[in-house]
C-alpha cells in the first residue's frame, strides 16, 4: 500500500532557503511537454510509454463571498489552485500518473478550517493554502477486462452521495488505496477498493486534513435496458486524531453502510423522462463511540426537452436524536444546498424536498456551451416536527475551448424553529474561471 505521510507531501514551491522560483518548475514541466515526445517510440517499449506521456493541467481561480448571520465580518476568499502532472503511456500494461497541487490564498479574509482558533471573525471557506502531492498511482490492465490501481488516487462512485472527490473545493479528496475494477460482462461492473488514508479538503497542515484507518469499498452495478442498478457496501474505520473530539472526532465516521440505487431514463414522445431511487442502511463500526441504526432514502423524477430539464425529489437521512446518517466520504456540496449548511446530518435527521429547473444550450454567444440552473430546497427534521428552513440556488456557466466560467449564488434562510447550533441565515456568491487540459 502506498501510504504517503504529511512529510512526504510534495511542496512544489518550497526549497531550503525559501520558495523555489516558479521558473524552475515551469522549465521542468515544459520539458515534460516537449522533450518526452522526442524519445524513441517502439511499440510497447519503456521509451514509447514515456513518449506517450500526456500532461495534466488544471488551473482554477475563484472568488467566494460569504455573509453569515452571527459572524462579525463577511468572508472574501480569493484563491488560485494549480494542479500540474502527467500520465504516461503503458509499459508492461502499466501506466503511471503523478500530479502535484498548489493552492494559494490571494486574500486571507476568511477562515479556512473550523478546527483551529484563527480567523474566527470570518465564516469558514474550506480552501486552505496547500502544497501537496495530489495523486501518484500505478494502473495495470494486464488482467482481462480489469484495471488495478495502486497509490494515491481519485475515487468517484455512483452520484458521489457516499464516495466522491469533493471536486468543488479547491483541494479535492484523494485516497491512498488499492482499487480493482472488473467488467466480467459488458453490462456488469465490479468495483472493489481497500484504502488506509483519506486526504481531505482541509490540506496537509490541518489537524483534520488526513484520516487514517483501514476501510473497504464495494460497488457492483448492472446496466439494464431501463436503467443502472447498483448495490454497495462501504465499511469505514477511522483512527482518532489528537485534539479532535465531539463532532470533529473521525471515529464518528466509522460506519458500515449497505444499500442500493437505481437510475435511468426513457424517451416519452419528445420528452426524456428520468428517475432515481436509492436506499441505504447504516450502523456504527469499529471504535465509533456512538451506537445507532439510521436509514437513507431518495426518490427523484425528472424530465428534459429542448435543452430544458426539470426535476423534483425527496432525500431523507435519518437521525436517532443523538447522531444522524453519516457520509464522511461524500461530495457534500452536491446535496442539500450549495450553502453547505448541512455537511453533517443533524441529530434528528433531515428531509430535503427539492425542485430544480435547468437549461443547456450549445454554440451560443461564441461559446461552446452555456448553462443556467435554479434549485429550491425545503428542509425539515426527519425524526421530529421541526422546520430547518429553505434555500434558493442559482448558477450560470459557460465553456469555450479549454476555459470554463461560472457565476453561482446560494441563499439559505433558517426557519424560526431552526436551532441556532444547526444553521443560520447565509448567503454565498462565487465567480470562477478554470483552465483544464
Amino acid at each position: 500500500m502506498n501510504s504517503l505521510n504529511k512529510n512526504e507531501s510534495v511542496r512544489a514551491t518550497q526549497s531550503v532557503g525559501g520558495r523555489q522560483p516558479a521558473t524552475t518548475i515551469l522549465a521542468l514541466y515544459m520539458w515534460l511537454l516537449h522533450g518526452l515526445p522526442a524519445l524513441a517510440d517502439d511499440s510497447g517499449s519503456f521509451s514509447a510509454a514515456l513518449a506517450q506521456t500526456r500532461p495534466l493541467i488544471d488551473l482554477r481561480v475563484r472568488y467566494e463571498e460569504v455573509d453569515q448571520i452571527g459572524i462579525a465580518e463577511n468572508a472574501n476568499a480569493a484563491t488560485l489552485r494549480a494542479r500540474l502532472g502527467a500520465e504516461t503511456g503503458k509499459f508492461l500494461d502499466t501506466s503511471l500518473l503523478a500530479e502535484g497541487e498548489a493552492m494559494i490564498r490571494l486574500d486571507s479574509n476568511y477562515r479556512p478550517d473550523n478546527s483551529v482558533a484563527s480567523y474566527t471573525q470570518f465564516p469558514v471557506v474550506a480552501d486552505p493554502e496547500n502544497y501537496a502531492l495530489n495523486r501518484l498511482a500505478l494502473t495495470n490492465t494486464s488482467l482481462p477486462r480489469t484495471a488495478v490501481t495502486l497509490g494515491r488516487q481519485r475515487i468517484i462512485l455512483d452520484d458521489q452521495r457516499f464516495v466522491g472527490n469533493s471536486g468543488w473545493r479547491q483541494n479535492e479528496v484523494t485516497f491512498d488505496a488499492l482499487r480493482v475494477v472488473n467488467k466480467p460482462l459488458a453490462p456488469l461492473t465490479l468495483d472493489l477498493a481497500f484504502l488506509n488514508k483519506v486526504h481531505r479538503v482541509y490540506g496537509v497542515d490541518s489537524p483534520q486534513g488526513t484520516y487514517k484507518g483501514d476501510s473497504y469499498l464495494a460497488n457492483i452495478s448492472y446496466q439494464l435496458p431501463i436503467g443502472k442498478l447498483s448495490g454497495f457496501a462501504y465499511l469505514l474505520d477511522f483512527d482518532p486524531i489528537a485534539g479532535l473530539t465531539g463532532a470533529l472526532d473521525p471515529r464518528r465516521g466509522s460506519t458500515s453502510t449497505y444499500g442500493g440505487r437505481f437510475v435511468g431514463e426513457q424517451p416519452v414522445s419528445a420528452v426524456k423522462l428520468g428517475y432515481a431511487v436509492a436506499y441505504a442502511w447504516q450502523k456504527q463500526r469499529a471504535d465509533n463511540p456512538l451506537i445507532f441504526s439510521n436509514d437513507y432514502f431518495l426518490a427523484e423524477i425528472n424530465a428534459g426537452v429542448a435543452g430544458f430539464k426539470a426535476a423534483i425529489g425527496d432525500e431523507i437521512m435519518q437521525g436517532n436524536g443523538t447522531v444522524g446518517f453519516a457520509t464522511p466520504l461524500a461530495t457534500l456540496h452536491l446535496f442539500e444546498g450549495w450553502a453547505d449548511k448541512f455537511l453533517t446530518t443533524p441529530a434528528n435527521g433531515i428531509k430535503d424536498l427539492y425542485g430544480s429547473l435547468g437549461w443547456n444550450g450549445r454554440k451560443l454567444l461564441g461559446l461552446d456551451s452555456l448553462s443556467a440552473a435554479v434549485v429550491y430546497h425545503h428542509f425539515d427534521a426527519e425524526r421530529i416536527s421541526t422546520n430547518y428552513g429553505s434555500e434558493w440556488d442559482l448558477s450560470v456557466s459557460g465553456k469555450w475551448h479549454h476555459l470554463a466560467g461560472l457565476l453561482k449564488y446560494a441563499d439559505y434562510s433558517a426557519a424560526g424553529t431552526t436551532p441556532i447550533a444547526i444553521a443560520r441565515d447565509t448567503r454565498k456568491f462565487w465567480a470562477q474561471l478554470e483552465y483544464l487540459w
